[in-house]
């Protein structure tokens, strides 16, 4: 695909198909996606691929724990929740899925199953786990190097005809993540991709998100 298309056509995929991925093609993923762009060129990103048993595990910890009502423990300090502007897009995108799905507004058991397959990381077959030299902390320099290592393995992926979401409810239990993946104390664990190719009947996998008028918030300074 162009690039144009690329961008315009990608979609979160948050249904997937009974199909395993090759190691050799997410090699192929990341083999691109490295080429973001990073400060000083630090590369301060580590990735790590997570399938079979140990993401079973992985999952049904984290959705067990998270709908018990433990308390989330994550590496990167969050901003709790969204309010204002931020708030309603994140209410209007649950709008246009639970539509999708046929989930009514007051059909709180399904409601409450979406929340979980977020935790279980969407019963994808793959997962990367995006991580970061802790060293680097504090400051958000790594943190937006890491950003553009992830929308790149999004496209790469899509542009092989993979889906993805990238899944911070994935990971909402680092310590868990941690200790299965054995994943180094150094290394600060920042979101998760759920990766897989997508299931085409999957009502959700339709649905794209709404992007704010560019006019809102671009400003064009010195031009004529």
């Amino acid at each position: 695909m162009d690039f144009r298309e690329l961008v315009h056509s990608r979609r979160s995929t948050r249904g997937f198909a009974k199909k395993a991925i090759s190691k050799s093609v997410i090699a192929e993923v990341i083999e691109d996606a490295k080429r973001a762009p990073s400060s000083m060129n630090s590369q301060p990103w580590h990735v790590h691929v997570l399938t079979g048993a140990p993401l079973d595990e992985v999952r049904r910890r984290n959705m067990e724990e998270m709908a018990a009502g433990k308390p989330s423990k994550r590496d990167i300090f969050t901003h709790g929740p969204y309010e204002g502007a931020h708030r309603q897009r994140q209410v209007d995108i649950a709008k246009q899925l639970f539509a999708a799905m046929g989930i009514a507004r007051d059909d709180k058991a399904m409601r409450q199953d979406w929340v979980m397959r977020g935790f279980r990381q969407f019963d994808a077959p793959v997962s990367l786990v995006l991580t970061y030299d802790r060293v680097l902390d504090p400051g958000a320099t790594c943190h937006f190097d890491l950003g553009a290592l992830c929308y790149g393995i999004v496209l790469a992926a899509w542009d092989r005809g993979i889906g993805a979401v990238v899944n911070g409810q994935g990971i909402a239990r680092s310590d868990i993540v941690r200790e299965v993946a054995n994943i180094p104390d150094d290394e600060a664990i920042m979101t998760c991709i759920a990766l897989g190719y997508p299931d085409q009947s999957f009502a959700a996998n339709a649905v794209r998100s709404e992007r704010t008028p560019t006019e809102q918030f671009v400003r064009y300074v010195g031009f004529d």
